[in-house]
């Protein structure tokens, strides 16, 4: 919130505290109020290696369980997204994804910041970008992309399907020892 302080912080001071008016309703700062539900020194680990050192791009720098990480190691087909106005992942930085694995990568651009760009179901007036060909930069991604009208989600599910098997039926959850807690979604999603 600070990189954004007076979109995100003064004028929720100006207007509701010195103000006294009621801040409107708005979903995604709601969701953006969930957290991490990381311990402390997970996500101090996490943010030190995927951030601010950035040693996942670099094979075999990150270890997990004594088990070096390499990107490049994974074959399987990924889909990758960036956000347009992203002010903690550039676009240009989530698209170096497409260098990183192993397997096909399809990546996209979608309109809008850091939450927006994402949570953005279809029927809203979001806009995204495609590019078939390889490209060698992001520069050169950008300006070979196709721009779409509406929500990237769209395209996913049909990235998704084209790769999914037939659907079956799901397992019943739990066992005499461990019944199920409660049903989808969860009290997860429920809790402030």
């Amino acid at each position: 919130n600070l990189l954004r302080s007076n979109d995100l912080i003064w004028s929720n001071v100006v207007n509701n505290y010195l103000m006294g008016l009621k801040p409107p309703a708005f979903d995604l700062l709601y969701w953006n109020s969930d957290g991490t539900r990381m311990a402390r020194n997970a996500h101090s680990w996490y943010l030190r290696n995927t951030y601010v050192e950035n040693n996942l791009m670099h094979p075999n720098k990150v270890h997990l369980k004594g088990e070096p990480l390499d990107l490049g190691r994974v074959t399987l087909d990924t889909y990758a997204v960036g956000a347009e106005k992203d002010h903690i992942v550039p676009w240009d930085a989530a698209w170096r994804a497409t260098q990183l694995f192993g397997g096909a990568v399809r990546y996209i651009l979608a309109s809008s910041g850091h939450i927006a760009g994402i949570i953005n179901p279809p029927g809203g007036k979001g806009t995204f970008w495609t590019n078939e060909k390889q490209a060698a930069t992001p520069a050169q991604w950008r300006s070979e992309a196709t721009r779409h009208d509406g929500s990237w989600w769209t395209d996913w599910a049909a990235w998704l399907a084209a790769r999914a098997g037939d659907r079956v039926k799901p397992p019943t959850l739990g066992n005499e020892k461990h019944p199920p807690l409660a049903d989808a979604p969860g009290t997860y999603v429920l809790e402030k």
